[in-house]
């Protein structure tokens, strides 16, 4: 994932800048950047790895040094950034969040347009974020060339770009991820554009809007205007708010916090006629916490913390490439509170269930912790198809999600039209593959949240939500359907 803010300001931005880009260190781990603009000296830029430490320690220092009226920044899970370029257009910085899926054609697409080189990152990669710049460096402007980029990439694409005039945000054509504008009315007059609502709330911003599906707006210190129209269509991740946002941001106007209450109670409504009956109900800390209170609020069933999460050293676990470590990790940091496991039946709310590795794990150390039952609800439905757009689940093959895993256990090899009947949560297939689930990872009961269930809480259409990940639906920019192995149903 990754997340991006962006401030421009009559005075001195370097404190809006840094509190802001650090605002979005829950979306990303692996690295962090800030460029600023100074009518005097120019830009400035600090790239640093926050792998093993946080953006805040990293970037103290460069607080000190670097200086300029606007600037953007960017945690980011892949590649470094921001990006500093030197073209026809003239000089500008530029970041990126999402995903680009067809690499190799734009880059083909580049060569023939006189591009000579790229920077290979490590393992042979190419920057995504260089190739949009060389993308936009096409046009004859930049509005244009963010325009072009829009319209090429197949995948999902939000950025900012900082010129010595402006700054341009640009939301994702099909506006899976947000970007919001935040005005300052005092001395220190500004404007921001940030991936995370909330962020620039403590800096003295309120929220003016957020931007439409594919909407550019070009940002100065006195307001901002929109140079392309949004599309009427729109495909926001739903993930956003089951597990990737932060508690106090909004996207569309639904809180984080709130939608996993509705989340939770949707799982205790279908549960009320269940006949289990645990003694508490917890959530896997932190992304299934929330959850779990709207589940404990709906079914009176009392909240508890029966694992506390071991947060002043342990890393993310999800950070480290490798998956034993990212399991280590998971394991270490989750201290048990043997009071409140021993002898009890304990209902376990996770936000999703991926390779099933970790919650196996987790399950088994309430076990071996005296657990007498151990109920799971995992509160997005099962994942059947790997992300094309954010990289929610970095897997390498559809067969590394447990689903899959289980559904060629059951049958084989299956293709789209098959798989269709293990996304009802009516339908024999679907109860076979979980009930092989449960049994796989040692759970006394397990039942996820119902798609339409999770549509509902977020409080919008379906046609507004990406719901690839659970039924293969919402790909509508995919340009790969003539020989398309994803099972794609654009």
């Amino acid at each position: 994932m990754g997340g991006l803010f962006g401030v421009t300001s009559k005075t001195e931005c370097i404190n809006d800048l840094f509190f802001g880009v650090d605002y979005h260190s829950h979306l990303g781990t692996k690295r962090g950047g800030m460029v600023t603009y100074n009518s005097k000296k120019g830009f400035q830029r600090s790239i640093h790895n926050i792998e093993n430490s946080p953006f805040r320690t990293k970037f103290e220092r460069d607080v000190l040094e670097m200086s300029g009226e606007s600037g953007i920044g960017c945690i980011s899970d892949s590649e470094p950034q921001p990006l500093l370029v030197r073209s026809h257009l003239g000089n500008f910085a530029i970041t990126t969040v999402g995903r680009i899926n067809n690499t190799e054609e734009l880059v083909n697409l580049a060569f023939e347009s006189g591009m000579t080189h790229f920077l290979e990152m490590s393992g042979g990669d190419i920057n995504p974020t260089e190739l949009t710049a060389a993308l936009i460096n096409r046009e004859n402007t930049i509005e244009d060339g963010i325009r072009c980029a829009q319209q090429l990439i197949d995948g999902s694409l939000t950025m900012l770009i900082l010129t010595p005039e402006c700054i341009y945000a640009a939301r994702d054509l099909f506006g899976r991820t947000p970007i919001v504008i935040g005005h300052r009315e005092d001395e220190n007059e500004a404007y921001c554009a940030s991936f995370e609502s909330f962020a620039y709330l403590n800096l003295g911003f309120n929220t003016v809007r957020e931007l439409g599906p594919g909407e550019i707006v070009k940002i100065t210190p006195e307001g901002f205007e929109t140079v392309s129209k949004p599309g009427e269509e729109m495909k926001i991740c739903t993930f956003l708010w089951v597990y990737f946002g932060y508690p106090s941001s909004s996207y569309e106007g639904m809180n984080v916090e709130q939608m996993r209450y509705n989340c939770g109670s949707y799982l205790a409504m279908r549960d009320e006629n269940s006949g289990i009956s645990p003694d508490s109900v917890a959530g896997v800390p932190d992304s299934g916490t929330a959850h779990a209170i709207g589940y404990s609020n709906r079914s009176s069933i009392p909240f508890a913390r029966p694992f506390i999460k071991y947060t002043p050293t342990w890393p993310r676990s999800f950070m480290p490439q490798n998956q034993s470590q990212r399991n280590l990790i998971a394991r270490m940091k989750l201290i048990p509170v043997k009071a409140l496991i021993n002898g009890k039946s304990l209902l376990l709310i996770d936000d999703s269930i991926v390779r099933g590795t970790q919650l196996r794990e987790t399950t088994e150390f309430l076990y071996s912790s005296g657990a007498r039952e151990v109920h799971v609800r995992p509160a997005c439905p099962p994942l059947l198809y790997g992300c094309r757009f954010l990289n929610f689940s970095r897997s390498t093959s559809e067969y590394d999600l447990i689903t899959r895993r289980v559904i060629r256990r059951l049958e084989g090899d299956v293709g789209p039209e098959r798989l269709e009947a293990y996304c009802n949560p009516d339908s024999e297939e679907y109860a076979a593959m979980l009930e092989e689930m449960r049994r796989e990872m040692n759970f006394t009961t397990l039942r996820h949240i119902r798609l339409d269930d999770m549509i509902k809480a977020t409080g919008l259409p379906k046609e507004k939500l990406c719901t690839y990940c659970w039924d293969g639906k919402g790909a509508k920019n995919c340009t790969g359907c003539k020989n398309c192995k994803n099972g794609c149903k654009a």
